[in-house]
């Protein structure tokens, strides 16, 4: 997996020791603010000394967890009974703020030795810029805590979805796949400007761009990978592609053997829903030892060609037979560039559905088919 970005260099810890925290709870009580300020009734004794977390460290970082760590003086070290983390989604200036102030962000645990892992769906997401702060915390016979200063503030940033949670995806979208029709060509429908243009700065040749920021928040090749999107789906009553598109009125077909035969792989990318009933799977199609075959070697699960619950490709009495999934809405990224004399391009006589984009699509994090369980 790609790095994680960091904010501020970080250096991984040295001590062997580690627990993880198990029960971090965000708990309902008023605690001090990152400028020491107290909300009235807080529950939180008068400030005395304690050492003050610094030089905070943060690594191991996953899509929904990462290690912390810290250095701080000995004076009062054994009085210490908590550590209270701050942790918070960094705010852009276009960012909705719908939480109240008085709401805690504040991980409560007991102190254990350091680096200690922070982990839980329920409040971390993959991809995602956070803030930290760290208090240490002393509690008292009668249930108040004296606290320390909040540490600096320190940034970092979740990770993308592993492959163990893309293959928890995979097996989500299998279920669901429903049983394989045949096809025969691959389509991507565009505008007319579109085809000119590449016709004419790129010699003839579609070129791979970057995916945009649609389907799962998690997904490791959004923003990243670059490709052809490419569409299998056929009517079932026709065996052909349908007529309507919402991405523009021409069509380039090219036959299914040019793009997907045994000299290319075949990985799963993600799998998601737009608040509606249809599923859609995204798929990566990388000529073998190609750039974007590397890239999803690291990132991916690979699919075997010719079993495979989305799209197949295999020999029968010395001819090439595909099928695709008839139950979810295919999407098909090619890591090349497709020459356009490959196929044809022409006008389709259907409707431009703008219903159906995808472009950019945000994920239903709420939806129990296309979910899983670590940080949306």
């Amino acid at each position: 997996m790609e790095a994680p970005r960091l904010a501020h260099t970080m250096s991984s810890p040295t001590s062997p020791c580690e627990e993880v925290i198990k029960n971090l709870s965000l708990e309902a009580i008023q605690l001090c603010d990152r400028d020491g300020n107290k909300s009235q009734d807080s529950g939180i004794a008068e400030m005395e000394e304690l050492p003050v977390p610094h030089n905070i460290k943060i690594s191991n970082i996953t899509c929904d967890s990462f290690k912390i760590s810290w250095d701080m003086d000995s004076k009062s070290k054994d009085r210490i009974t908590h550590y209270f983390i701050d942790l918070n989604k960094k705010e852009n200036k276009n960012s909705n703020k719908f939480k109240h102030k008085d709401v805690p962000t504040k991980l409560v645990a007991k102190a254990v030795p350091l680096p200690m892992t922070v982990r839980g769906h329920w409040f971390l997401s993959p991809r995602t810029e956070y803030t930290v702060a760290v208090q240490t915390a002393s509690k008292q016979v009668d249930g108040d805590y004296v606290v320390s200063e909040w540490s600096e503030i320190i940034e970092f940033c979740t990770a993308d979805y592993s492959k163990v949670h893309l293959t928890q995806l995979l097996e989500k979208a299998e279920v669901i796949a429903g049983r394989m029709l045949k096809l025969s060509v691959f389509y991507r429908n565009q505008h007319k400007e579109y085809f000119d243009y590449m016709r004419e700065h790129h010699g003839n040749a579609l070129q791979p761009s970057v995916k945009d920021n649609s389907g799962s928040h998690g997904s490791p090749i959004s923003g990243k990978l670059e490709g052809i999107f490419f569409s299998c789906n056929t009517e079932f009553n026709t065996g052909k592609p349908p007529q309507d598109s919402p991405y523009g009125r021409y069509r380039f077909e090219i036959a299914a053997e040019k793009l997907f035969n045994p000299n290319t792989n075949l990985y799963f990318g993600d799998f998601y829903c737009m608040y509606t009933a249809y599923h859609y799977v995204i798929l990566v199609i990388a000529p073998v030892g190609s750039p974007g075959d590397e890239f999803c070697k690291l990132r991916l699960p690979q699919l075997n060609i010719k079993d495979n619950k989305f799209l197949t490709c295999d020999e029968e009495d010395g001819v090439m037979v595909y099928h695709h999934a008839q139950d979810v809405i295919l999407e098909v990224i090619y890591t090349d560039p497709v020459d356009l004399s490959l196929g044809t391009v022409a006008e389709i006589t259907g409707h431009q559905l703008m219903s159906l984009s995808t472009a950019n699509a945000k994920k239903d994090p709420s939806c129990k088919t296309c979910n899983i369980s670590v940080g949306r």
